[in-house]
């Protein structure tokens, strides 16, 4: 492989590529890339061990673990590197339930778990999104969808569709302590103190709602709560949200009015990981749902469909609620922090305490799938020390990343492009959150296009976890989505597959026998080797004549949070001299997280993610662009190198997550970075349903590196 470029003849992307894509032959011709598994050995160094000896060892050691610990002595962890194949989270969620331990973790939730834990609390409609590229105004709070594309403007050519959307006079607001790359080309754009996103979207709602602007029939029919909603947002005030969130009132009235009157057409709000990181995530996500709810901004009865199903199976879309359901509390318990499982899955934030633990229940073993949580879990040492006390430490993964270099087993996987793949998981996102998912029924079914290099010996991750299942006599029911209160709404059943360690399958096989139910055939998506959009007339339908399902703008445990909020000091206004900086995240357009940092195809010269300041506010200290400096919280202090950037406000600075070292490599953060994860603690300021802790809006002092 020499080069990847877009497909001009795809009728979806239309030539369009990210960095990542198009540097995918560097990825898989890294001189660095696993082309056989790795095992630790005494004296810590790893050495070359066979695929099937690989396997062999670790299920000995799992069943010994097992047989003296119980099932819930092993832990998994997905990362967002195992999305690409769509096998090896459901068959590494399969081999978790085969062996009956709950343990099974993923990323959601050191992101944004709180999607879906609103979702539970207000409900879903299910008639849908409203599309984006017929809408009159839309809204985005902390996310930069035209580097990230993941949620608000269709990701699969951002900045032709927002171009497009404005080019017909749609309106953007943006709220973000950070002019971004999509804030720049909003109408209107509220730069506030970082950590009031609660804030400003409840004084929006108030707005709107004192002026008569929400849509009240579409509340009286299908929504519940709305008085007690209004009645909790009363007190922010335009003149208390402008004081609070250091905004002007003007703006503020003006991004309430622009959004909630302007066009003919509708719009929503969507929130990204940056409002999520910087506490209160699952309020925020709540109040984007219920902003959109009020103002009525869900596809309606005789509308298109605007994420018909292709690959899953077909769905009828209805202008109705499915009502609220539980979505936290119940489930496997942890033992630290009374956290439990959600609908966002187990609390991965908790994981590294349930390691360290002592006593009936500690974790073991643990097993990680396209994830590094050496750099992009929070409180790296407390990370560290788990991983280091870990029994029995498993990763899949290219390259010797963090983890793997304390890894007992590295396991070399197969990659993209020597694997086949196929578009459902696009697709099943939907059924996660709103705002995000394909905007039509397209799909899409690519081949193996490369051979294993010469000699390798490298295996397909789902394989591994059938290895496994042979090897420790198991068996395994194989379901084609998991996780969630995504299943919920999915009106056919999913495809389920028992397997055992005499199931022969290829993963060609497998595709086939996951899309046996779907509305168009997988051999009719083969036919189209470009993808395709086909012709599925999706229309929203009326409403059951029997359903009295509501949406819930009013839930007692989110306007409970509210009231809190509304108690509390302005976080970025208490004028704390010795942490006088306020940092938040911001995303790279060239990386996946941590992966490919090293490679210059991608860094371009700059392996290390700088700490991005004003000018004026690095000139008041004396700093100078390109200078070391310590970055200090209350929690811990990392080394980093300064750049200016007079995008970011005078008291914050933004830096990008999931780089750095180990924790005694501090002197040499320019060849990799830093871990910002240092920064957290996980046991001060998290969220009590998630365990999330505050990843953003992080309080800070920067100085000369020496200095600090």
């Amino acid at each position: 492989m020499t080069k990847v470029a877009g497909d001009p003849d795809n009728p979806m992307f239309q030539g369009y590529t990210c960095a990542k894509g198009r540097a995918l032959p560097e990825i898989h011709n890294n001189p660095q890339r696993l082309l056989h598994s790795r095992k630790r050995q005494p004296d810590g160094t790893h050495t070359q061990i066979g695929s099937e000896q690989a396997m062999d060892e670790i299920a000995a050691k799992l069943q010994e673990l097992i047989s003296g610990y119980g099932p819930r002595s092993v832990a998994m962890y997905l990362g967002t590197n195992g999305l690409p194949y769509p096998a090896s989270a459901l068959m590494g969620n399969a081999f978790m339930r085969g062996i009956e331990s709950p343990m099974f973790f993923t990323a959601n939730t050191i992101d944004q778990p709180g999607k879906q834990i609103a979702l539970a609390a207000h409900g879903h409609w299910l008639g849908g999104d409203v599309d984006f590229h017929e809408a009159d105004s839309w809204m985005l709070i902390g996310t930069n969808p035209l580097v990230s594309k993941a949620i608000g403007i269709p990701g699969q050519n951002p900045s032709r569709s927002l171009r497009a959307a404005t080019e017909r006079g749609m309106k953007l607001i943006v709220v973000d302590p950070r002019r971004s790359q999509t804030a720049a080309r909003a109408a209107i754009h509220l730069q506030p103190r970082p950590g009031e996103d609660v804030t400003i979207l409840a004084g929006i709602i108030n707005i709107i709602i004192a002026n008569g602007w929400h849509d009240a029939a579409f509340v009286d029919e299908n929504v519940s709560g709305f008085d007690d909603l209004a009645r909790a947002v009363s007190g922010f005030t335009p003149a208390y949200v402008a004081e609070r969130a250091d905004l002007p009132e003007a703006q503020l009235l003006s991004a309430a009015e622009l959004f909630a009157t302007h066009g003919t057409k509708r719009g929503m709000v969507n929130a990204g990981t940056g409002a999520n990181f910087a506490m209160h995530g699952n309020l925020v996500e709540y109040l984007c749902l219920c902003l959109t709810t009020i103002c009525g901004r869900w596809q309606r009865a005789g509308e298109k469909v605007t994420r018909p199903n292709a690959l899953l199976p077909a769905f009828t879309a209805k202008a109705q609620a499915h009502p609220p359901y539980e979505g936290w509390g119940y489930g496997e318990r942890l033992r630290v922090r009374g956290l439990t499982d959600a609908v966002c899955g187990m609390p991965t934030a908790a994981l590294a305490d349930e390691i360290l633990l002592e006593g009936d229940g500690q974790v073991k073993a643990l097993i990680c799938i396209g994830g590094n949580p050496m750099a992009a879990w929070p409180d790296q040492r407390k990370t560290h020390r788990a991983l280091q006390s870990l029994e029995l430490l498993v990763t899949l993964d290219t390259e010797m990343s963090l983890t793997s270099r304390l890894a007992d087993y590295v396991i070399a996987p197969m990659m993209q492009m020597e694997t086949p793949a196929m578009t459902m998981g696009s697709e099943l996102i939907k059924y996660y959150t709103s705002g995000t998912g394909i905007p039509a029924a397209y799909a899409q079914y690519t081949p193996r296009l490369v051979d294993p290099p010469p000699g390798s010996d490298l295996i397909e991750e789902w394989k591994f976890f059938l290895g496994l299942t042979k090897r420790m006599d198991l068996e395994l029911w194989f379901v084609n989505f998991f996780g969630g209160g995504g299943g919920k709404f999915m009106e056919s059943p999913p495809i389920v597959l028992q397997m055992t360690g005499d199931t022969e399958l290829s993963t060609e096989e497998l595709f086939e026998q996951m899309c046996a139910t779907s509305r168009i055939p997988l051999d009719e998506v083969r036919r189209h080797p470009h993808g395709a959009i086909f012709d599925v007339d999706a229309v929203v339908q009326e409403r059951d004549a029997d359903n009295t399902a509501r949406l819930d703008v009013g839930n007692g445990y989110m306007l409970a949070e509210l009231a809190t909020v509304l108690d509390e000091e302005a976080e970025g206004a208490r004028g704390d001299a010795a942490f006088p900086f306020r940092l938040i995240p911001r995303r790279h357009p060239n990386f996946m997280n941590s992966s490919g940092t090293a490679l210059a195809a991608l860094n371009r010269g700059k392996p290390y993610n700088p700490v991005y300041m004003h000018p004026d506010s690095a000139a008041e200290l004396g700093l100078r662009p390109g200078s070391s400096v310590l970055v200090t919280s209350r929690h811990d202090c990392v080394p980093a190198v300064l750049e200016a950037d007079d995008s970011v406000r005078l008291d914050v600075v933004a830096m990008h997550h999931a780089f750095g070292g180990l924790p005694d490599e501090d002197d040499e953060f320019r060849a990799h970075g830093t871990n910002v994860g240092r920064l957290v603690s996980t046991e001060v300021d998290y969220d009590p349903i998630t365990g999330l802790p505050r990843q953003g809006n992080i309080a800070v002092r920067i100085a000369p590196l020496g200095q600090g």
